[in-house]
């Protein structure tokens, strides 16, 4: 690890004061980022700690959605009456990540930008768009399983390992920052990039923006549900997961969404597939077509072939479970 040098403001505006020296970075739970130091895949010359600002509350909203400060940790969020009640996809899906030692330390902010788990990203020694811009892909010849099928890139085929932020893309969240200049809101479909030819800009944060919140609208009508297919029961990243919520009007499909982790560069929102659905019988077929059209353009690169099936299926199997919570 390289050294570097530390300063806690004691508020946001010293905060954003603070990122702006040279080679700085934010760290709150540090799940992440001290990982990618100790590699030297990440080596800021400055830490600024965003732990102990006033950021960590869960509050509601006056048209009845929440707003969760940027260093609410995993576990408080996961296990928020609230949220478990209004919310139950995001619970789930925080509790699917990782294990209740990280979800302790980890913060909602943090779990946003946590970066990919590509093994040649995190290996110096090779090749890495993420890394060093205009190297190279390895994974696109390299050993690509966990690797993405929809919206890559020659640059990059890297996927985003974020759980939480799946559930949230489903939800229509927005993500709340600041900087110098003011604050502003960020759709959270709009919040993380697809690599396209330039892997490293994962975010649409602008230097020196502080995230201070992200806002949950409103819970959604219809029953949510979220799966996540992985190799091992626990401590495991996602093959494919599944955020879907389900509204039936009698026997067909009133509203739907549907947003996919594990198989892209950023939290994939299924709107054709969601398109398809509204006003389709609440059948099996109709469900099985959707998984189908959520993965129309899909892409495998050799080992992660698999994943085109495995996601198509798991979103037919995930709408069918929810429409018989829906029946009761």
């Amino acid at each position: 690890m390289k050294a570097f040098t530390y300063e806690r403001p004691t508020d946001t505006a010293g905060a954003v004061t603070a990122i702006a020296k040279p080679g700085a970075k934010f760290i709150a739970g540090g799940t992440n980022l001290l990982d990618l130091m100790k590699v030297e895949v990440e080596a800021p010359a400055h830490l600024v700690d965003v732990s102990r600002l006033p950021l960590a509350q869960i509050e509601e909203m006056n048209d009845g959605g929440l707003r969760i400060g940027a260093t609410v940790t995993n576990s408080d969020l996961a296990g928020d009456a609230r949220v478990r009640e209004r919310y139950p996809l995001l619970s789930r899906a925080l509790l699917n990540g990782a294990s209740g030692q990280l979800r302790n330390q980890a913060t909602t902010a943090g779990n946003l930008l946590q970066r990919t788990r590509c093994f040649y990203f995190y290996d110096t020694s090779k090749p890495c768009n993420k890394r060093v811009p205009g190297s190279g892909c390895s994974a696109l010849q390299g050993f690509n399983r966990i690797h993405a099928v929809l919206g890559a890139s020659d640059a990059c085929i890297a996927v985003h390992p974020s759980d939480m932020a799946v559930g949230m893309a489903a939800l229509d969240a927005e993500v709340e920052v600041q900087s110098a200049s003011g604050q502003r809101r960020i759709k959270m479909a709009d919040f993380h990039r697809l690599p396209e030819s330039t892997p490293q800009k994962e975010t649409s944060l602008e230097p020196g923006e502080l995230i201070t919140g992200v806002i949950l609208p409103p819970p959604p009508a219809g029953t949510q549900i979220y799966r996540k297919v992985r190799d091992r029961a626990s401590y495991a990243f996602a093959l494919v997961s599944v955020a879907a919520v389900l509204d039936l009007d009698g026997d067909n499909v009133k509203t739907a969404r549907i947003a996919l982790g594990g198989v892209a560069h950023k939290p994939w929102r299924a709107t054709e597939a969601e398109r398809q659905l509204v006003s389709a019988p609440a059948s099996s077929e109709a469900y099985a077509a959707a998984g189908e059209a959520a993965l129309q353009g899909a892409k495998g690169y050799g080992h992660n072939d698999f994943k085109i099936q495995l996601a198509s299926r798991t979103i037919a199997r995930t709408l069918a479970d929810a429409a018989q919570q829906k029946k009761g």
